[in-house]
């Protein structure tokens, strides 16, 4: 008898979740699993800033796949994606060729650089581990030099964040409460630190209310964070960065540029033939194609409508694993013949940190959160996840507790 074969593309959140899901809900003779990842771990997104910043190791935000699925009943293929042919049922690994019977997508983001060329030789992202390290050791290495050089260069110790949106927000609220001990570390006057984002609108953090936004402001210009509003980026070269502002042309020597001003889903998804629109796939209620139904997707790379307020959904972690949860009931259901699920976002709130015990935030019933409440509840968040990825060991082996010294 033919068992059916569901391939999960991508271990981010909503992969790994829908993964666990379906480990949980199929008998080991009801289908096939494999799970696909380019890497052997899958990650806390959501830390990624502070990884960057170096306020976070890298080995706190990721987590084992092999520790954290039953391989009696999950395949687990560490490759990468190279194509997806949903028009033959297949997809296209570095080393194999997979075919299935249903197809999980689940690849998640891609920095968007504007088609830039300068700026993807020229700056950094925050997209995963290893562009978070790369950011963590450019900075020691910058501030390490300045140290050692007998003609100062400034541009070493001016940081420029591009994009004030809750990437660049929560980078520069880490960068704020980093800087002091880089300082101390290399022996650099603080004072000598610049820390600048460039955002093209007039205000950071656009999705939060006037209130809200003026004291994220507040709270990271008290900190040392220079924030230029209005200004939009001209161009970005090896030493520096220049920008527009009021019709006027402005240059920032500086050897770190991070861009944080949007991302895109993954480009594999455009060239898979499947119907998208802005990027990503076009899906039904049921979070499968529109023109594929075999083929489901979650996260970054789904293009998805809220029922209820008929605009898309914003791609958050949250609404990746809800999305996680009706996927798998519905490979379920399509296994077993019964009624699919429709998915309905349930937005539970945001929540932007501003360094280790600062924040801004809107929870249940549009409730607002600023100072240690809001990267509190945060951690709480964070540590439910923990609990649902791998339970109470993992909480206590990755979870954040420096709460309980504050």
């Amino acid at each position: 008898m033919h068992r059916p074969h569901i391939v999960i593309l991508g271990a981010g959140y909503g992969g790994m979740m829908t993964a666990l899901k379906l480990q949980k809900q199929l008998h080991v003779n009801e289908a096939d699993i494999t799970l696909v990842n380019k890497e052997d771990y899958h990650y806390q997104a959501a830390w990624l800033h502070e990884n960057a910043a170096g306020s976070l190791h890298h080995e706190r935000t990721r987590v084992p796949i092999r520790e954290i699925i039953n391989e009696n009943k999950i395949n687990f293929v560490l490759d990468k994606v190279v194509s997806i042919k949903p028009e033959e049922k297949k997809v296209k690994l570095m080393e194999e060729t997979l075919s299935y019977d249903i197809l999980v997508i689940a690849l998640g983001f891609e920095s968007e650089m504007l088609g830039e060329p300068a700026l993807e030789k020229n700056a950094f992202s925050i997209g995963d581990i290893n562009s978070a390290r790369l950011i963590r050791e450019h900075l020691e290495y910058n501030f390490a030099c300045y140290h050692n050089e007998t003609e100062k260069n400034d541009a070493r110790l001016n940081i420029v964040i591009g994009g004030g949106g809750a990437t660049g927000s929560e980078f520069a609220g880490e960068l704020a409460d980093r800087i002091p001990q880089l300082c101390k570390e290399y022996d650099i006057e603080k004072a000598l630190v610049r820390v600048i984002m460039l955002e093209a609108e007039s205000s950071i953090l656009r999705g939060f209310d006037e209130k809200l936004r003026h004291y994220a402001m507040n709270s990271l210009e008290s900190r040392g964070v220079e924030i230029i509003t209005g200004a939009t980026l001209k161009e970005c070269k090896p030493n520096s960065i220049v920008y527009e502002k009021d019709g006027s042309l402005e240059e920032i020597p500086t050897t770190t540029k991070i861009w944080a001003a949007g991302v895109r889903a993954n480009s594999l998804v455009e060239k898979s033939g499947l119907g998208t629109k802005n990027g990503k796939v076009e899906v039904t209620k049921y979070l499968n194609a529109l023109d594929c139904r075999d083929v489901y997707v979650v996260g970054d790379c789904a293009y998805v409508i809220d029922q209820e307020s008929g605009e898309a959904c914003n791609s958050t972690a949250q609404i990746a694993v809800q999305q996680a949860s009706v996927v798998a009931h519905n490979v379920k259901a399509i296994l077993k013949e019964k009624k699919l699920k429709p998915f309905e976002p349930k937005i539970k709130g945001m929540i932007v940190s501003l360094g280790g015990y600062d924040g801004i935030g809107v929870i249940f019933n549009n409730r607002k959160l600023v100072g240690w409440k809001a990267p509190l509840v945060k951690i709480l968040i964070d540590s439910c996840y923990l609990l649902k990825l791998g339970g109470l060991n993992l909480v206590m082996k990755k979870g954040k507790f420096k709460f309980l010294n504050y």
